[in-house]
Protein backbone atom coordinates (compact mmCIF):
# COMPACT_ATOMS: atom_id res chain seq x y z
CA UNK A 1 0.00 0.00 0.00
CA UNK A 2 1.33 3.46 -0.92
CA UNK A 3 1.14 6.13 1.79
CA UNK A 4 2.26 9.76 2.11
CA UNK A 5 4.39 10.32 5.19
CA UNK A 6 3.27 13.27 7.31
CA UNK A 7 6.50 13.14 9.35
CA UNK A 8 9.83 11.39 9.29
CA UNK A 9 9.46 7.70 10.07
CA UNK A 10 12.59 5.69 10.89
CA UNK A 11 13.57 3.22 8.18
CA UNK A 12 10.78 4.49 5.92
CA UNK A 13 11.44 8.04 4.82
CA UNK A 14 11.02 11.78 5.32
CA UNK A 15 7.91 13.95 5.49
CA UNK A 16 6.17 14.17 2.12
CA UNK A 17 7.62 11.00 0.68
CA UNK A 18 5.34 8.37 -0.82
CA UNK A 19 6.39 4.91 0.34
CA UNK A 20 5.09 1.40 -0.11
CA UNK A 21 4.28 -0.40 3.17
CA UNK A 22 2.35 -3.45 4.23
CA UNK A 23 -1.41 -2.78 4.44
CA UNK A 24 -1.60 -3.92 8.06
CA UNK A 25 1.23 -1.61 9.10
CA UNK A 26 -0.48 1.32 7.40
CA UNK A 27 -3.97 0.63 8.76
CA UNK A 28 -2.94 -0.37 12.28
CA UNK A 29 -0.10 2.07 12.95
CA UNK A 30 0.86 4.77 10.44
CA UNK A 31 -2.61 6.11 9.61
CA UNK A 32 -4.18 5.89 13.13
CA UNK A 33 -1.07 7.56 14.63
CA UNK A 34 -1.34 10.44 12.17
CA UNK A 35 2.00 9.61 10.61
CA UNK A 36 0.72 8.96 7.09
CA UNK A 37 -2.21 9.17 4.67
CA UNK A 38 -3.26 6.87 1.86
CA UNK A 39 -1.50 8.04 -1.29
CA UNK A 40 -4.56 8.89 -3.38
CA UNK A 41 -5.14 12.06 -5.40
CA UNK A 42 -7.31 13.67 -2.72
CA UNK A 43 -4.77 13.10 0.06
CA UNK A 44 -1.89 14.26 -2.15
CA UNK A 45 -3.69 17.55 -2.70
CA UNK A 46 -4.52 17.75 1.00
CA UNK A 47 -0.87 17.24 1.93
CA UNK A 48 0.34 19.93 -0.49
CA UNK A 49 -2.20 22.37 0.97
CA UNK A 50 -1.07 21.62 4.54
CA UNK A 51 2.64 21.10 3.84
CA UNK A 52 3.80 24.46 5.19
CA UNK A 53 1.68 24.02 8.32
CA UNK A 54 2.95 20.48 8.86
CA UNK A 55 6.57 21.58 8.47
CA UNK A 56 6.09 24.43 10.95
CA UNK A 57 4.44 22.09 13.44
CA UNK A 58 7.21 19.54 12.98
CA UNK A 59 9.86 22.19 13.63
CA UNK A 60 8.11 23.34 16.80
CA UNK A 61 7.69 19.85 18.21
CA UNK A 62 11.28 19.04 17.30
CA UNK A 63 12.56 22.01 19.33
CA UNK A 64 10.42 20.96 22.28
CA UNK A 65 11.74 17.41 21.99
CA UNK A 66 15.34 18.60 21.84
CA UNK A 67 14.82 20.65 25.00
CA UNK A 68 13.41 17.62 26.83
CA UNK A 69 16.11 15.33 25.46
CA UNK A 70 18.85 17.53 26.95
CA UNK A 71 17.36 17.02 30.40
CA UNK A 72 16.29 13.40 29.98
CA UNK A 73 19.35 11.92 28.28
CA UNK A 74 21.54 10.00 30.72
CA UNK A 75 18.97 9.94 33.53
CA UNK A 76 18.60 6.85 35.72
CA UNK A 77 15.27 5.77 37.21
CA UNK A 78 14.85 3.17 39.96
CA UNK A 79 12.22 0.46 39.70
CA UNK A 80 11.80 -1.76 42.78
CA UNK A 81 10.78 -5.37 42.13
CA UNK A 82 10.85 -8.70 43.97
CA UNK A 83 13.42 -11.16 42.68
CA UNK A 84 15.24 -14.37 43.53
CA UNK A 85 18.74 -14.44 45.02
CA UNK A 86 19.99 -15.23 41.52
CA UNK A 87 18.54 -11.95 40.25
CA UNK A 88 15.54 -13.27 38.29
CA UNK A 89 12.45 -11.10 38.65
CA UNK A 90 9.13 -12.47 39.83
CA UNK A 91 7.44 -10.86 36.84
CA UNK A 92 8.96 -8.31 34.47
CA UNK A 93 9.59 -4.61 33.88
CA UNK A 94 7.89 -3.16 30.80
CA UNK A 95 7.83 0.12 28.88
CA UNK A 96 4.90 1.20 31.06
CA UNK A 97 6.99 0.74 34.21
CA UNK A 98 9.84 2.77 32.69
CA UNK A 99 7.47 5.53 31.58
CA UNK A 100 5.83 5.63 35.01
CA UNK A 101 9.23 5.89 36.72
CA UNK A 102 10.28 8.75 34.45
CA UNK A 103 6.94 10.56 34.93
CA UNK A 104 7.19 10.22 38.71
CA UNK A 105 10.53 12.00 38.48
CA UNK A 106 9.10 14.94 36.57
CA UNK A 107 9.56 13.89 32.94
CA UNK A 108 6.62 13.63 30.56
CA UNK A 109 7.25 10.28 28.87
CA UNK A 110 4.71 7.90 27.33
CA UNK A 111 5.17 4.15 27.11
CA UNK A 112 4.87 4.21 23.29
CA UNK A 113 7.93 6.48 23.16
CA UNK A 114 10.16 3.88 24.83
CA UNK A 115 11.93 1.31 22.69
CA UNK A 116 12.29 -2.09 24.37
CA UNK A 117 12.72 -5.30 22.39
CA UNK A 118 11.45 -7.50 25.22
CA UNK A 119 10.41 -7.12 28.88
CA UNK A 120 13.19 -6.98 31.46
CA UNK A 121 13.33 -10.07 33.66
CA UNK A 122 16.62 -9.58 35.52
CA UNK A 123 17.85 -7.20 38.21
CA UNK A 124 20.47 -4.68 37.15
CA UNK A 125 20.96 -1.60 34.98
CA UNK A 126 19.11 -1.57 31.67
CA UNK A 127 19.42 1.11 28.98
CA UNK A 128 16.39 2.16 26.93
CA UNK A 129 15.91 4.53 24.03
CA UNK A 130 13.17 7.15 24.34
CA UNK A 131 11.95 8.48 20.98
CA UNK A 132 10.71 12.00 21.73
CA UNK A 133 10.35 13.01 18.07
CA UNK A 134 11.03 11.29 14.74
CA UNK A 135 14.38 13.08 14.70
CA UNK A 136 15.11 13.29 18.43
CA UNK A 137 15.75 10.57 20.99
CA UNK A 138 17.35 10.16 24.41
CA UNK A 139 18.82 7.25 26.35
CA UNK A 140 17.77 6.47 29.90
CA UNK A 141 18.82 3.76 32.35
CA UNK A 142 16.36 1.79 34.45
CA UNK A 143 17.91 0.51 37.68
CA UNK A 144 15.86 -2.58 38.62
CA UNK A 145 16.55 -3.61 42.21
CA UNK A 146 14.91 -5.22 45.24
CA UNK A 147 15.46 -2.19 47.46
CA UNK A 148 16.73 1.38 47.34
CA UNK A 149 19.93 0.24 49.06
CA UNK A 150 20.51 -2.44 46.43
CA UNK A 151 19.81 0.08 43.67
CA UNK A 152 22.49 2.35 45.11
CA UNK A 153 25.02 -0.49 45.07
CA UNK A 154 24.12 -1.36 41.47
CA UNK A 155 24.52 2.29 40.51
CA UNK A 156 28.14 1.98 41.61
CA UNK A 157 28.66 -0.67 38.96
CA UNK A 158 28.30 -3.79 41.08
CA UNK A 159 26.13 -6.68 39.97
CA UNK A 160 23.98 -8.97 42.10
CA UNK A 161 26.68 -11.63 41.73
CA UNK A 162 29.26 -9.18 43.12
CA UNK A 163 26.98 -8.36 46.06
CA UNK A 164 26.45 -12.05 46.85
CA UNK A 165 30.19 -12.75 46.60
CA UNK A 166 30.93 -9.91 49.03
CA UNK A 167 28.27 -11.16 51.44
CA UNK A 168 29.63 -14.72 51.27
CA UNK A 169 33.19 -13.49 51.79
CA UNK A 170 32.11 -11.41 54.77
CA UNK A 171 30.27 -14.38 56.27
CA UNK A 172 33.33 -16.62 55.82
CA UNK A 173 35.53 -13.96 57.41
CA UNK A 174 33.21 -13.74 60.43
CA UNK A 175 33.26 -17.52 60.86
CA UNK A 176 37.06 -17.65 60.57
CA UNK A 177 37.38 -14.83 63.10
CA UNK A 178 35.06 -16.69 65.48
CA UNK A 179 37.21 -19.82 65.28
CA UNK A 180 40.33 -17.70 65.86
CA UNK A 181 38.76 -16.26 69.01
CA UNK A 182 37.79 -19.73 70.26
CA UNK A 183 41.28 -21.05 69.52
CA UNK A 184 42.88 -18.12 71.31
CA UNK A 185 40.75 -18.68 74.38
CA UNK A 186 41.71 -22.37 74.46
CA UNK A 187 45.42 -21.47 74.28
CA UNK A 188 44.97 -19.11 77.20
CA UNK A 189 43.57 -21.96 79.29
CA UNK A 190 46.49 -24.22 78.28
CA UNK A 191 48.99 -21.55 79.30
CA UNK A 192 47.34 -21.25 82.70
CA UNK A 193 47.56 -25.01 83.21
CA UNK A 194 51.27 -25.04 82.36
CA UNK A 195 52.12 -22.12 84.60
CA UNK A 196 54.38 -23.00 87.64
CA UNK A 197 52.68 -23.24 91.06
CA UNK A 198 54.11 -21.31 93.96
CA UNK A 199 54.38 -23.04 97.38
CA UNK A 200 53.41 -21.36 100.59
CA UNK A 201 56.96 -19.93 100.88
CA UNK A 202 56.67 -18.25 97.52
CA UNK A 203 58.92 -20.76 95.77
CA UNK A 204 57.87 -22.16 92.48
CA UNK A 205 57.01 -25.81 92.29
CA UNK A 206 57.12 -27.84 89.17
CA UNK A 207 53.92 -29.25 87.80
CA UNK A 208 53.56 -32.98 88.54
CA UNK A 209 54.38 -35.12 85.55
CA UNK A 210 51.49 -37.23 84.28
Amino acid sequence: MDVILLERVAKLGQMGEIVDVKPGYARNFLIPQGKALRANDANKAKFEAQKAQLEARNLETKKEAESLAEKLDGQTFIVIRSASDAGSLYGSVTTRDAADAATENGFSVERRQIVLDQPIKELGLHEMEVVLHPEVSATITVNVARSAEEAEIQAQGKSIADIRAEEDAEAEFDIAELFDDVGGAANDFDDEDDAPIEDSNGDEEEQPQV
